[in-house]
């Protein structure tokens, strides 16, 4: 108590001391609040301005370093984005979470089994299995005249261009620009790679050099859009996904949504009961035997097939070549042309039963498909026209057994041949054929680095606008779909058995 009151009690000289200086204290004070005020002020508004500017700049996703590249290529696959990880044993934290924090935590999703279809994979690849892929097999295919040269290092493309002559078109442009959006889609996820890619039809590594009595080297490895029983080429998805803009054929995404509207309109019983088939039939031997098939005055095969005119079509707008509109009747042909067609996928999605002229090649995911399961099997050369009659007559007397099994090809296509799988396909094959590579990639001798902005530029047209609209983000969720072991010799053996006895089978009923 005396304390607080001494305290209070200041001396008389004190006291006039400070009555005097009085207006200094007081001006001093007022100076000290303004300083103050405005220090606050301004820290409110940089906070606020923070704010708004998170909420405005899109985050951008750091590329690829050459360690993560290198590491991809020869070590365990990367933890898919977003996934939590562990702690560990042992490990601290600041605090504990709660019953009720740990309950209300989302669990992570289970990441889905890839399509059968993908086991193929390991199949394509196998002739590199024992031995690796070593930096001279891989410049061994420059004697089969590839087209390019592709490479990724430290998550960036590169592309060499060999030769005089350009792949038709502009399929190694899409194709490039296909890879270039795995990049973007799977970022830091793809390991450096090196690869030779052939943009004809036909595959040309042939399987039967490998059986003479000596050891042989394995043979070069080559990228390409089909395969065959008969050759080693590695089956890649095709340019057409992405867009192909002298036929004014959309990118796979978008058609596929219009060819589902179109199914939805038209019925398969409602639909003309024939076969049909539009296209071009200088293209192949076999092409040109089908026009025999068309109806005339002497006989009617059941199918209904027209010649496509493509320079008419350029020059009237792509009128008739429109792929939606052409699912209207109860069958459609797939026929070969010099090598596989990418008219397979837009026949599958149609809802129509697929009549399969005797396929000689297969794109990468065809082999997952089964003969009297997703489409009906029909002999090719002098026999075609009759096996299409007795396909058209058998379908129409079962019609229920038909529309099952146009049911089951545009379900395969609807949901195993998304865009999603397609990335997924392209991942997984370049991730395992680089994990043999025996050698670390480097940029190849006159390739130029592929962007996005090298690929868009000086484009005009519906080149850029099939560019733009595929222009693809950064996977969300879990990354890509689980891919399975290969398959044992034995069920190899079941499945060709399998597909040989359906097609023995339609034989013998067409007898």
């Amino acid at each position: 108590m005396e304390v607080a009151t001494a305290a209070k009690a200041p001396s008389s000289r004190l006291a006039r001391s400070l009555a005097a200086a009085a207006p200094c204290y007081k001006g001093v004070s007022v100076f000290f609040a303004a300083v103050v005020a405005g220090a606050l002020v301004s820290a409110c508004w940089m906070s606020v301005s923070a704010r708004v500017s998170k909420l405005q700049v899109t985050p951008i996703t750091p590329a690829a370093t050459p360690g993560i590249a290198r590491n991809a290529a020869t070590g365990p696959e990367a933890p898919a984005p977003g996934r939590p990880r562990s702690t560990g044993v042992g490990a601290s934290t600041n605090q504990t979470p709660s019953a009720g924090a740990a309950s209300s935590a989302p669990p992570p999703r289970e990441v889905p089994d890839c399509p059968a279809y993908f086991r193929w994979i390991h199949e394509d690849l196998r002739p590199w299995r024992g031995t690796g892929v070593t930096r001279g097999a891989v410049e061994g295919a420059r004697r089969f005249a590839p087209r390019l040269r592709v490479a990724v290092v430290a998550g960036r493309l590169y592309v060499a261009r060999y030769g005089r002559r350009r792949c038709f078109q502009t399929r190694a442009a899409f194709t490039q620009w296909g890879i270039l959006q795995l990049l973007r889609r799977y970022p830091g996820r793809v390991p450096d790679l090196d690869l030779m890619f052939d943009c004809e039809d036909l595959p040309v590594v042939g399987a039967g050099e490998r059986h003479g009595a000596q050891p042989q080297p394995p043979p070069p490895p080559l990228f390409r859009y089909c395969g065959s029983e008969a050759t080693l080429d590695i089956a890649f998805p095709d340019w057409s996904f992405w867009g192909w803009p002298e036929l004014n054929i959309k990118p796979w995404e978008a058609l596929q949504r219009e060819i589902n509207e179109a199914n939805a309109v038209v019925n398969w019983t409602d639909r003309a009961p024939y076969a049909y088939w539009k296209g071009n039939p200088k293209v192949g031997a076999e092409r040109l035997l089908l026009l025999r098939c068309n109806a005339s005055g002497e006989r009617d095969w059941n199918a209904r097939v027209y010649a496509q005119d493509w320079g008419e079509e350029v020059r009237h707008g792509f009128r008739g070549s429109d792929l939606s509109k052409q699912c209207t009747h109860r069958y459609r042909i797939y026929i070969e042309g010099r090598g596989w067609s990418v008219s397979e996928k837009y026949i599958l999605a149609c809802e129509s039963v697929a009549l399969m002229v005797r396929p000689r090649f297969h794109d990468f995911f065809s082999r997952g498909l089964s003969p009297l399961r997703h489409y009906w099997p029909v002999r090719g050369d002098r026999g075609m026209c009759r096996s299409i009659k007795h396909a058209v007559d058998w379908g129409n007397a079962h019609a229920d057994r038909a529309q099952e099994m146009a049911g089951n090809a545009s379900r395969f296509i609807r949901e195993e041949l998304t865009m999603d799988r397609v990335y997924d396909y392209m991942f997984h094959l370049l991730t395992e054929y680089a994990r043999l590579l025996r050698y670390r990639p480097a940029v190849p001798r006159g390739a130029a680095e592929v962007t996005v902005e090298s690929m868009i530029r000086g484009r005009r047209g519906l080149e850029r606008q099939f560019m733009v609209d595929t222009l693809a983000a950064s996977a969300s969720g879990d990354g890509p779909c689980r891919l399975k072991p290969a398959y044992s010799p034995e069920e190899l053996q079941a499945l060709r058995r399998a597909r040989a006895d359906a097609v023995r089978q339609v034989e013998a009923w067409e007898i």
